[in-house]
């Protein structure tokens, strides 16, 4: 199969709508990462993403909407909460937990009673739902566990030969995938955090609660309701260590660590702020730390540079556990599967 990179015009989103509605794989951009989507109510179609991924069976899938209209004939109920957040925080990088109708395919939903569905803030991704004429299921449009895509080009390297299409919107805004709330009980609980912050459901509905496993594993055999909760995600071929601590000894112990990787003929790498000073080692910039949103917007691409250069160890410094930092953090931590030293 021969893989089209083609930039987001009208003509190519309709023809993009098209390969989608015929139960064909298309990637395309929105403001959080890059999305491999299929017709959410074919569930050969959607077999087809779990094809190209490499994804296992038993992790759920988002299905993308253009607009509130699409929702009733996919959902069985519209839970308060729910209405209070689509209100407040769409179209944007926000996923709800409703209780899904039969339209959804089990395929789509892993075999639960539930459904993942998000309005997207981009505008081409909006318009390819509505060419498609069907609501798109659509995870990140990478090979499972591997970093996710924030460029069409992160896409290629993943994608090529395996899907006939690839919309190019240039560079995804958020550079993290959306927040996943199950909104369906007295309190919303954050599945999976993202660019809509505790803080800010907290201030939109009065409290928040965060599900235990974004800062740690899921049990084997444990049934999830979210994508990105599960599994080992997000990681480079590099052993990934996060260290956490205050910058001084942060800097110090990396420094120390990284110097031990390359006597041993390691080729070792940091992510870390431009602020601290790492003398003349290879840093990964994640910004500076009053600015956690670089982090987010940086994590991704660094992580996928990470085997482009063929490290062998990445050394991360650890963000505070607010706000967005939380998501970066859960991000890291999954792709280092939650090593993480405490100094």
């Amino acid at each position: 199969m021969i893989t089209k990179v083609v930039k987001p015009t009208p003509d190519q989103i309709r023809l993009a709508g098209s390969l989608i509605a015929d139960g064909q794989l298309v990637a395309f951009p929105t403001e959080t990462v890059y999305g491999l989507g299929a017709n959410a109510r074919d569930a050969e179609a959607v077999g087809r993403i779990f094809e190209a991924k490499g994804r296992p069976g038993d992790n759920p899938l988002i299905v993308h909407i253009s607009c509130e209209a699409e929702i009733p004939p996919l959902v069985v109920a519209i839970p308060p909460h729910a209405k209070e957040l689509m209100a407040r925080f769409w179209p944007g990088p926000m996923t709800l937990i409703f209780p899904k109708s039969d339209a959804i395919p089990d395929a789509v939903s892993a075999g639960l009673d539930t459904v993942g569905i998000r309005m997207p803030g981009n505008d081409i991704a909006r318009a390819l739902i509505e060419a498609s004429g069907c609501p798109i299921a659509a995870p990140s449009a990478n090979r499972s566990g591997r970093p996710s895509p924030t460029s069409a080009q992160h896409v290629l390297e993943d994608m090529n030969g395996r899907i006939p299409m690839i919309l190019d919107g240039g560079a995804c805004e958020v550079g993290l995938e959306s927040t996943v709330i199950d909104a369906r009980g007295d309190v919303p609980v954050i599945l999976r955090p993202g660019g809509i912050t505790p803080e800010m459901v907290k201030e939109a509905v009065g409290a928040v609660r965060l599900d235990e496993h974004i800062m740690a594993p899921v049990s084997e055999g444990e049934r999830v309701r979210s994508p990105g909760m599960k599994y080992r995600h997000y990681a480079p071929k590099a052993r990934t260590v996060i260290f956490e601590g205050t910058p001084e000894r942060v800097v110090r112990t990396i420094c120390e660590r990284y110097d031990a990787e390359l006597a041993a003929g390691g080729l070792p790498a940091i992510l870390g702020f431009e602020n601290h000073d790492y003398g003349d080692r290879q840093v990964l910039s994640l910004g500076i730390p009053e600015h956690p949103d670089e982090a987010a917007n940086r994590l991704f691409a660094a992580l996928r540079e990470l085997d482009t250069e063929g490290r062998t160890l990445a050394l991360c410094e650890a963000l505070p556990l607010s706000g967005i930092g939380l998501a970066v953090m859960n991000r890291m931590g999954r792709a280092a599967a939650f090593d993480i030293v405490h100094l």
